[in-house]
């Protein structure tokens, strides 16, 4: 849908509109019983909503797109994903708060573990702890290159932020993390010979840091990714009139929910927290977005068992957010994490729409198979979410006479 379309039709109301993000919620069944993880999952809370709502299947970026963490939220927050485009690294820059300015070139950085012949053995170094992400971003930023200034911060566990800062620099580089094992880190590439400086750039300092990481093992190398620099985006209050909150705990997602102009809510680092959170600031603000990592994170593992955890943990919040009384409540994903492939897929993601003023659907239940027969569609554009939950929320005109 067209933000400059959607924008003349918006109006004020005092309406809610709950945004509840399970990253990665998408699966695919397991051996032992042919069930996804939202199937395996005991949510009465969840199936609740979706016998009383409208769900389906969305597609964040199109039929057969593995997306990105920034292209998944974008297009369920309303943004085409395929003309806003926001690189990893900036997301990164932004969630934590970095002042970048409008020509920096940011990328998201993980520490992995190599081999001796040079080769990933993990991709995440065994998720070290935040604490020693920072003593090794402390290193890394001391390494210096003639004409660039370099600022290496702290993100969480193994993920960190390289910023370049300079003039005649360029975000269009290829990721240098192959996002698999058994394969060597990919050397830096521009996509044209325009990036030549940066790529030089670039490749001194990961030479550098390799040098330097040498005998930190697990965290002995680094991987880059989502090279990037500052787009210009509408924001939400913009876009759909809406003063919106983010309660996230990733920096990442909250660097995305602060590009478009949201609130950051503090909040702990449970999910119950993160509910906490949203009824602490319940009558301050019209839309929340709330955004649950684990499904992500664990699906990534390859944990089944964790998926289904973090699932019912969420379920059993739903009363609670219930009872706060929005008007609106979409629950769905960025994207589908099979616990089966351990990383994104193409996959179309399960989501519901719960409003009194939906049309409710035949589906019972919150769940893959039952999503694909719902009122929504099999396939529906992520980008249609945020008017529909708009009209639920009577917060459009009618268009035309």
């Amino acid at each position: 849908m067209d933000l400059n379309f959607i924008k003349k039709l918006v109006k004020k109301s005092n309406t809610k509109i709950v945004l509840l993000m399970l990253d990665g919620i998408g699966g695919l069944p397991r051996e032992s019983d042919n069930k996804t993880e939202l199937e395996a999952s005991c949510t009465p809370n969840l199936d609740g909503l979706a016998s009383c709502g409208v769900c389906g299947l969305h597609t964040p970026v199109g039929t057969g797109i593995t997306p990105g963490s920034g292209p998944g939220h974008l297009g369920v927050f309303g943004y085409d994903p395929t003309k806003y485009q926001v690189g990893r690294g900036v997301l990164a820059a932004l969630g934590i708060g970095f002042d970048l300015k409008e020509n920096d070139v940011a990328a998201r950085g993980n520490f992995c573990t190599i081999g001796d012949q040079g080769k990933v053995t993990d991709r995440r170094a065994g998720r070290i702890s935040t604490e020693k992400n920072n003593e090794l971003c402390e290193l890394l930023e001391k390494i210096e290159i003639p004409g660039v200034e370099i600022h290496v911060k702290t993100v969480k566990e193994h993920r960190f932020l390289l910023v370049l800062r300079g003039d005649g620099l360029s975000g269009n580089l290829y990721d240098t993390d192959p996002q698999e094992i058994g394969v060597a880190p990919l050397k830096p590439k521009g996509f044209t010979t325009k990036e030549d400086r940066t790529v030089i750039i670039v490749n001194d300092f990961i030479q550098q840091a390799k040098k330097i990481l040498a005998n930190s093992h697990p965290a002995n190398m680094i991987l880059l990714r989502g090279f990037s620099q500052k787009p210009d985006c509408p924001s939400y209050e913009e876009s759909f009139g809406l003063k919106s909150a983010a309660i996230a705990t990733y920096p990442m997602y909250r660097g995305l929910a602060r590009l478009l102009g949201m609130k950051l809510l503090e909040t702990g680092t449970t999910i119950q927290d993160e509910f906490a959170t949203l009824e602490k600031n319940w009558n301050d603000f019209d839309f929340f977005f709330i955004h649950i990592k684990p499904t992500d994170s664990s699906g990534e593992d390859g944990d089944f068992d964790r998926k289904v955890k973090v699932i019912e943990e969420v379920d059993k919040e739903i009363p609670g957010l219930l009872a706060l009384k929005p008007d609106v409540v979409i629950v769905t994903g960025d994207h589908s994490t099979p616990a089966k492939m351990k990383k994104h897929s193409w996959h179309p993601v399960p989501t519901i729409i719960w409003s009194e003023l939906c049309r409710p659907d035949n589906v019972k239940s919150f769940g893959e198979r039952a999503c694909i027969s719902g009122g929504l569609g099999p396939r529906i554009p992520a980008v249609d979410l945020i008017p529909l939950a708009l009209a639920n929320a009577q917060r459009l005109e009618k268009f035309g006479a």
